[in-house]
């Protein structure tokens, strides 16, 4: 295949799992509100922890993976990026079950600028001029929300945080998105089924299999939507470019947005449009700048290998 074709098909892959994100897992966490948030995220960490693991049997690459438990320290970083996936996925449930749908989105925007912040105070990375403008202006937006509302965006910090330091821990984990996807669920898999035998035992408050087929069938269905766009997001980003997945990933934050506003019927107020343009601003400053540093590296190699 030519490179244009495989470009071509990481886009379309790309694509497929930020719209995804953005559209389809909203709105399928709608659908399933009236469960509580823990009980939606159990029957996620169950039904993925079953898909992904009959994926990596079928693509056989399962053996020899349990062996990596046997490490203290890897699975300390596995328990660890356990914790702060289930606090992401919980948190995010919560706010679709909660109607704060916008504010979901804006985690999801300030995201990329918090893992600038982390690199800077966890990996001691320096920032440029740019990188620190976006990262403040991002702050004014979350300072204008918090002025607005009269308390802090907790959602969407705590999903941009948590994110931004799972994405951190996997960093150090040396396992594909599929294989760290599924050790996850695994060491979580116990609490999650655990928490759903506590529910039926304690006077069937457990919604799986109890009389609903079609609630049934939309809880079983949280495997997929977890699992899908992940293999999507991974067979693109294994075509196309760092910079290039960088600038898409704003597409699911985006699709959020309009989901959250057009199709829930969410008010997009004042505070709302004044914090997204600080975010948006920010954004922009960044992903410029991230794009001249890709334009210099690439120079720069040029150079030396002309020089060789």
């Amino acid at each position: 295949m030519t490179p244009d074709a495989e470009t071509g098909r990481g886009v379309g892959f790309a694509l497929a799992a930020y719209l995804f994100w953005g559209v389809v897992t909203p709105i399928y966490f709608k659908a399933v509100s009236s469960v509580p948030a823990l009980e939606v995220l159990a029957n996620r960490i169950l039904w993925s922890l079953v898909l992904v693991g009959a994926l990596l049997v079928v693509m056989g690459r399962a053996r020899g993976l349990l062996e990596t438990l046997r490490g203290p320290r890897v699975l300390t970083v596995l328990l660890a990026a356990a914790f702060f996936v289930s606090l992401n996925w919980f948190v995010y449930i919560h706010a679709i079950n909660s109607g704060i749908v916008l504010e979901a989105a804006l985690g999801y925007y300030i995201n990329p600028l918090v893992n600038v912040l982390l690199g800077m105070l966890v990996l001691g990375e320096r920032l440029s001029r740019a990188q620190v403008l976006a990262v403040l202006l991002a702050a004014l937006g979350v300072a204008n929300l918090t002025w607005q509302m009269g308390t802090l965006p907790w959602v969407g910090l705590i999903l941009a945080f948590s994110f931004g330091i799972y994405g951190l821990i996997r960093k150090t984990a040396a396992l594909a998105s599929l294989q760290g996807l599924f050790m996850e669920t695994l060491l979580l898999s116990p609490l999650a089924l655990g928490y759903l035998i506590y529910l039926q035992l304690a006077g069937g408050g457990q919604h799986l299999l109890t009389g609903d087929a079609w609630l049934s069938l939309l809880l079983v269905l949280a495997g997929p939507v977890t699992a899908l766009p992940l293999i999507w997001y991974a067979s693109g980003a294994r075509r196309l470019r760092y910079s290039t997945m960088g600038l898409l990933q704003y597409l699911a934050p985006s699709c959020i947005v309009l989901t959250a506003v057009f199709v829930f019927g969410e008010p997009f107020t004042t505070a709302h449009r004044v914090t997204f343009g600080f975010i948006w601003l920010a954004l922009a400053i960044y992903s410029f700048d991230s794009l001249q540093t890709v334009r210099r590296q690439r120079r720069q190699r040029r150079q030396e290998n002309l020089a060789i």
